[in-house]
């Protein structure tokens, strides 16, 4: 799956107008600005809101999603948006609550989380599986990963 990622457009508003960056140069020279920037997920967020769901970067928010009502896989165009920010926010909570994580970009410029371990989650992937089928629930990718 690409990722495409509009919100960099934002990183780069910060950090001068024109400048060309990759999401790559934002990692490596700016980690907390780039951790930022994938943990926006505003068609998640908008989705959620909307239906009542506070994304406040918690497992307990994980949960609530799988609580949602799917409506989103009846549009073939928003289900991999959203499936995209799901796994980005995923990503988002496993960052902020397991000390020691941290996001890494692959070689084909997807991003992935890193465990201490050097175990790595596919969050794209496990976003869209999750957005596609409801499986497996982002609670429950949470759980076996914020094990240490």
């Amino acid at each position: 799956m690409r990722m495409n990622i509009p919100f960099l457009d934002n990183w780069r508003k910060r950090h001068g107008p024109g400048r060309s960056v990759s999401l790559a140069d934002a990692v490596s020279s700016d980690p907390e600005s780039a951790a930022q920037l994938l943990s926006e997920c505003e068609l998640l967020r908008d989705h959620a809101g909307r239906s009542g769901v506070e994304l406040d970067d918690t497992a307990e928010s994980l949960s609530a999603l799988d609580q949602l009502l799917p409506r989103w896989r009846d549009d073939p165009e928003v289900s991999p948006w959203l499936g995209s920010d799901a796994g980005l926010y995923l990503g988002t909570v496993i960052i902020r609550t397991v000390p020691g994580t941290s996001w890494r970009l692959r070689p084909d410029g997807e991003p992935v989380v890193r465990l201490p371990s050097g175990r790595e989650l596919d969050v794209l992937e496990e976003g869209g599986n999750w957005a596609e089928t409801g499986t497996p629930e982002l609670s429950q990718l949470y759980a076996e990963f914020s094990e240490r």
